[in-house]
Order: C-alpha cells, then structure tokens, then sequence
C-alpha cells in the first residue's frame, strides 16, 4: 500500500489538571491517502474451471472514523488467449455482514475485447457512501456477465483518504435492488411483479439524507423510437424518484459521448451513444441529496420508469428490454446513527 500524508485540523475534547472537561481544542490530523488491494488479476470467466463471479474477503482500512473519502479503482488485463469480444455487464458489491445482503457499489460495461489501460488507474468509482461497510474485514464479491472461457483479469484497488470528513458516521439501507444481472433487471414496457415502491424511516440524529442509484438499459425491443433507437440500451428516457407520490428527482439517460471514451478502438461497436452508458465506461453513480435530512421521519418511495409500452418484437435476436437497478438510502451524522429502516 501507499500513503500520501499531511495534516489538517480536527478537535478533540480533554481535560484540565483537575480532571474536568474542557472546550474541545484543535489536535493534528494526519491526512494521507492509502491504497487497498482486493482482487488482483483475478481471471473472471465462464468455462474451462473459471466463474463470473468470485467473493473474497479482505483487510481494508482499520476505522472508517477519521475517513473523508474512498474510491475504487477497477482494473482490466487480457488473459493470455486475449479478453472477451463483448461489451458486458459487471459490478463489485460489498457484503452488509448485519443485513446479510449484498450492495453494488460500483457498475461498470467491459469495452469490446481489449483492456482498459488507457485509464492509468482504471475505472473510478467514488464509494464513499458505503465506507461504513469498507474497513475492517470486508467481503468482496466481483462479477462480469462474460459468456466465455476468455474473460477478463481483474484488479480492484481502494484508495481511502483520511482526514476531517463531511460527517464521522455513514449507514447504508437498500431500497431496491434488481442489479444482479443485465437482464434480471426491472422489465420496461411489459407488466411485471418487481416492487418499486417502499416506506423508508431516517433515523432521528440523521444531518444529511440522500439516494444513490445506479441504472443501466439492456435489450432492443420494440416500437423503436422515432430516430430509430430501441429500448432500453439505445433508447434515451427520463426516469424520476417519487416521494410521497411526487416526482422529485429525475435520472436522464442520454448520451455520454461513447466516442471520446480513452478506451478506445476496441473490437467491437463502441463508438455510438447508448443511454446512459459506454463500453468501456463505469455507469454513472445518481446521488440525490435531500434539502431536509428528513431526521425522524419516514417517506414513501417509488421509482417510476417513463412510460413505453412494448410490441413484443426486437431488432435482435434477445426479446425484452430491462433496467438493472440498484438505489440506497445513506444517512450521515456527528454521532453514531443506525441504518435507515426500509419496509414494502
């Protein structure tokens, strides 16, 4: 691992020579930046012994006290035949050892056949969010949605940051997750029994409330819209978070400019615009923050996809269109705080 360290600012309450309590008094800080190593080229693959998906344990970093940020770096070599010729799903989750669940705390698309070397340290994902989670023994779990004996290698790395952060204290509930696979996703335009709506309860000592969600289309079913684009990989919609039945947030999936990825010439259609989404690209994380942390409060939540009905037919050989979804409600505090209370 490596550091990089100053030192700020941060307090720290004491006492005088009788013993009493006095004002809390500015103490030194070290900030420094340290690297964790999880998975390291980790051959990810379906077939010939390997799998498309892998969880491990590992030791991260020992408090997640004193930690301002984290983020993940993803990493992807050619195994010595040459990596998979397709574009793929594929996540890291992280193990919620209380709820015993699984929480996606990064998404990314493999580019069409190669690495992703152009990116010095690989796909970035900040994961502050779920640094309640990220010290300690942590539980990993990777997978890609390869289909063969090729695949890929994978290395994850963590930087953490130490220093003064936002808030001493994050928790982390799931709202909805339909994120294991491409097309185990919510269906679009179809009827289907995935539950999208939810009660959700903010602790009482919450200061700051917000929803992170992270969506990505898969498919080309039709009615293809009027430029020709089908749902729900090509077709751009505008999704929306509802909050005691009024649409708050709105989550836009338009091009993100697929032809100036540094991935480049890849082997494969990479250069057109998908919704929300690139080859070779990690899939945006929403954050949506709350103007009021909602402290000892509960909400109604629903996500409402834009309305589209289906034909039933397709410009390929898949039927269906799908959102893989995964949203979570973090709350964060000065004093420790309990995981929001999420119920259907």
């Amino acid at each position: 691992m490596f550091m990089l360290a100053v030192l700020v600012m941060s307090t720290q309450s004491c006492k005088d020579d009788k013993g009493e309590a006095t004002p809390e008094e500015k103490v030194p800080v070290k900030v420094e930046t340290i690297e964790y190593k999880t998975f390291e080229q980790e051959h990810i693959a379906f077939g010939g012994g390997k799998k498309q998906t892998v969880e491990k344990t590992f030791t991260m970093h020992p408090s997640s006290l004193d930690v301002d940020n984290i983020k993940m770096f993803v990493i992807l070599d050619c195994p010595s035949g040459g990596c998979n010729i397709w574009d793929v799903y594929a996540n890291i989750k992280v193990k919620d050892k209380k709820a015993d669940k699984w929480y996606e705390i990064g998404r990314y698309i493999t580019p069409y056949g190669i690495d992703n070397s152009p990116i010095e340290k690989g796909f970035e994902i900040d994961v502050t969010d779920f640094k309640s989670l990220l010290s300690g023994e942590v539980e990993l779990r990777a997978r890609i949605e390869t289909w063969g004996a090729d695949g890929w290698n994978l290395t994850v790395n963590f930087e953490v940051t130490t220093g003064e952060p936002d808030y001493q204290y994050y928790a982390v509930s799931d709202v909805i997750m339909y994120d294991a696979w491409s097309t185990s996703g919510v269906p679009y335009g179809v009827d289907h029994n995935k539950d999208l709506t939810k009660t959700v309860a903010i602790p009482a000592n919450s200061k700051e409330t917000s929803l992170r969600t992270i969506i990505s289309g898969w498919g080309h079913a039709t009615p293809t819209d009027a430029d020709g684009r089908p749902c729900a990989e090509w077709c751009y919609r505008t999704h929306h978070i509802k909050i005691d039945d009024a649409p708050l947030y709105s989550h836009k999936l338009s091009p993100l400019g697929c032809a100036t990825n540094p991935v480049k010439n890849q082997r494969g259609n990479w250069q057109p615009d998908r919704a929300g989404w690139c080859p070779g690209m990690a899939v945006p994380v929403r954050v949506n923050t709350f103007n009021d942390a909602k402290a000892g409060q509960s909400f109604d939540f629903e996500y409402e996809y834009e309305n589209w009905t289906s034909d039933g037919g397709t410009t390929s050989g898949n039927n269906g269109a799908f959102y893989a979804t995964s949203c979570f409600v973090i709350v964060k505090s000065d004093t420790p705080i309990e995981a929001p209370k999420v119920t259907d």
